[in-house]
């Protein structure tokens, strides 16, 4: 007798009978091939499992036997216990309602893995309308809830970062509308919330930008690359402050190639910006009274020179020294100097055109430019007598009155000299003159005034004499940590002692030793001193420490290398107990050069710090270039930090961006208290200075290693 299904196939088909697959067994085949299980279970507590198909072991892990009439686990028990009571109301609900039910939820593998499954079902009905079973479909979708839960955990991260985020994100069209704005640029640019930024900032070019044309410039650089890095643009903010901010973004295109908008982020980045035209201003700007520096002069004094060369005209340079300066800082301390050198800078600058430049030099020397002067040496003297008149006006010091005076030298383009060095020479030597002259007076330069050059001469001859008569001695200054007070290093300073004039100090010769390429030599003395001597600290079982020896710009060259190791191999000294001091001008005369020098002698291993940092015109992103250890703050800064409030900004400004680097801070010229204070409490790493000790002889410096070394001792 055939099956209902296999009539139906032998009714329409011309196959023989005899080839046709049994009913039975063609349902058991297509049952067994089924991604999935199906399933007929009775409605009662447990959904008692009356039939099951094979898909069940995959599923489950049980096999169907075990399910039916739920011999090892009912089908109500496979569903994760927190999802059985929703499964069973949602299947209740629809059977009820003679709905199909359809249901994600949550079974236990029998190896204890949870899985998810999506269950489709009917009730099946008697003829009295009662529920006779349950029949149904159930399917593996845990890869695909595991993808969407993913997803899900994806989008909530993003919206977190996107939400808390400290920079500003945005989205915007092309056209300069925002499309989408999280709550940080919202308060950059000072709105209540990012809904009121959309709604209020449609209109990007106009509305934000200071300068429109960096909108302009903004889409040049998506249209050419598709992004911008670092753009740095000013800003209004919504109450109408102007802010600096950099942006970061880049042009989303859509399936078909279409722009569809763009996206990025901005850094409000006003502090950053202050802080860096501060620093510029600081290094082309004297400290104490905020004029040009020597480093600004120059430039100054160049372009001067060259627009006068194309244009034609007469400029003019004039060297004032104050007189009698020395005997009113000495006698009434530094502070009241400064104040008279402020003064003083306010009275030159009175006495000139915008056009005209006042610099300070350097101590009590100040250099005015003065350009386009068309009445010739006439109204040049004019101005001169002017300044003479200015400067020696009575100043009031306490409840004591001054009057000061001053020499001028003056050199003219093109007459007396065609460079920058030579004008600012002749009129260093024509205020000499001056002073000879009974000070309080102006010379013009005259090429018969030698008397610079015999002077220059007659040290030459001495200082020729000294290197070859072992006149000079090496006095060390001790550095200190400031964490526990222990001497952690020295600096090695040279000293004169000249059979006619005594004990010189090193500003006294120095300069004359670096315009007669003497300083070479000299330069060399130190170093193979100071290793040789702390060779011999080390030998003599005292704690070893590395001593720092001042390089001249004339020995960084790409011999120095060689020359430091043969004097480290010389004298038997680790290369890590020697540290190179140079000065901010070396590193910046010629940036390239200097990087590679500086790198051959780090790689010997000894140490390298950037001198009298502040004082030059240090260049933030060679800095970061060069391999030095430690930035060593001028003496002229840490004079006045606990007393003038630029000078501490700047200090603490410095010990900031060194610690940022990774760079070491060492202080000099600490002569007291609340300047030692300061320092430690803004975290400056060591010091050195009158308060903690003077340049000492080798025998007093051993003295002092050996005392600290006895106190040490457990």
């Amino acid at each position: 007798m055939k099956t209902a299904a296999s009539s139906v196939i032998s009714d329409n088909d011309n196959t023989p009978a005899q080839s046709i697959p049994r009913s039975p067994r063609l349902l058991e085949t297509l049952l067994a091939n089924l991604d999935g299980v199906v399933y007929r279970c009775r409605d009662d507590a447990q959904w008692t499992v009356e039939f099951v198909s094979e898909g069940c072991l995959q599923l489950t892990g049980y096999l169907p036997e075990e399910l039916l009439l739920n011999q090892r686990i009912s089908f109500l028990e496979l569903i994760h216990p927190d999802d059985r009571q929703m499964v069973r109301a949602h299947v209740d609900d629809c059977v009820r309602l003679r709905r199909r039910f359809d249901v994600e939820y949550r079974i236990v593998h029998v190896e204890g893995a949870i899985r998810w499954v999506w269950g489709r079902g009917v009730g099946i009905y008697n003829a009295d309308g009662e529920v006779e079973a349950l029949e149904g479909f159930m399917q593996d979708v845990t890869e695909r809830k595991e993808a969407a839960q993913a997803l899900q955990e994806a989008e909530r991260r993003y919206r977190s970062i996107f939400e808390n985020a400290i920079e500003g994100v945005f989205q915007t069209t092309p056209d300069g509308t925002y499309i989408a704005v999280n709550p940080a640029l919202a308060r950059i640019y000072g709105y209540r919330s990012p809904e009121d930024l959309i709604v209020s900032l449609r209109d990007i070019r106009h509305q934000l930008y200071v300068e429109p044309e960096r909108r302009s410039e903004f889409m040049r650089l998506m249209e050419e690359h598709g992004s911008v890095s670092n753009f740095e643009s000013r800003v209004y903010r919504r109450d109408g402050d102007i802010i600096w901010i950099s942006e970061n973004a880049r042009a989303v295109y859509g399936d078909a190639g279409t722009l569809v908008f763009y996206e990025g982020t901005v850094e409000a980045i006003t502090e950053r910006k202050l802080y860096e035209a501060e620093m510029r201003h600081q290094a082309t700007h004297d400290a104490l009274t905020g004029l040009p520096n020597r480093n600004m002069l120059h430039d100054h004094l160049q372009r001067a020179i060259q627009s006068a060369r194309q244009k034609g005209g007469l400029t003019a340079v004039a060297f004032v020294d104050l007189d009698q300066f020395k005997y009113i800082n000495d006698s009434l301390g530094h502070q009241v100097g400064d104040e008279l050198l402020k003064t003083v800078a306010q009275r030159l600058m009175s006495c000139v055109r915008d056009s005209d430049m006042v610099a300070r030099q350097g101590g009590d020397e100040f250099v005015l430019v003065l350009q386009n002067q068309t009445e010739g040496d006439v109204g040049i003297a004019e101005v001169m007598q002017r300044i003479l008149a200015a400067v020696s006006r009575p100043w009031q010091a306490g409840d004591r009155e001054f009057h000061i005076t001053s020499s001028i030298g003056v050199s003219r383009y093109p007459t007396d000299g065609k460079d920058v060095e030579t004008l600012l020479k002749n009129a260093d030597s024509a205020m000499y003159k001056a002073k000879e002259q009974g000070r309080n007076n102006f010379q013009f330069f005259a090429p018969w005034m030698d008397t610079q050059v015999s002077n220059r001469l007659e040290m030459l001859i001495s200082l020729r004499r000294a290197l070859d008569q072992q006149e000079f001695k090496l006095f060390y200054q001790p550095k200190l940590s400031l964490k526990d007070g222990r001497i952690i290093g020295a600096e090695a300073l040279i000293r004169w002692e000249s059979p006619e004039q005594g004990m010189v100090a090193p500003d006294r010769f120095i300069p004359f030793a670096e315009e007669a390429g003497l300083i070479v030599p000299i330069g060399e003395w130190v170093l193979r001193t100071a290793c040789r001597q702390n060779k011999a600290w080390q030998d003599a079982g005292l704690p070893p420490i590395p001593v720092a020896v001042n390089l001249s710009p004339r020995q960084m060259n790409q011999a120095l290398p060689e020359f430091v190791a043969n004097v480290l191999a010389d004298s038997g000294l680790s290369a890590s107990w020697l540290e190179l001091e140079i000065t901010e001008n070396v590193v910046m005369k010629d940036a390239e050069k200097t990087v590679a020098t500086l790198n051959t002698l780090k790689r010997l291993g000894l140490q390298i710090s950037v001198d009298d940092f502040g004082t030059g015109y240090s260049s933030l992103s060679y800095l970061r270039r060069f391999p030095v250890d430690a930035l060593k703050i001028d003496k002229s800064f840490v004079r006045d930090i606990a007393r003038d409030a630029d000078s501490a900004a700047i200090v603490k400004a410095v010990i900031s961006l060194a610690h940022i680097l990774n760079l070491r801070v060492i202080a000099e010229g600490v002569e007291d208290e609340e300047q030692h204070a300061f320092l430690r409490e803004n975290g400056c790493d060591e010091v050195q200075g009158y308060y903690f000790g003077k340049p000492m002889t080798v025998d007093d410096f051993t003295d002092r290693l050996r005392k600290e070394a006895v106190q040490a001792a457990p």
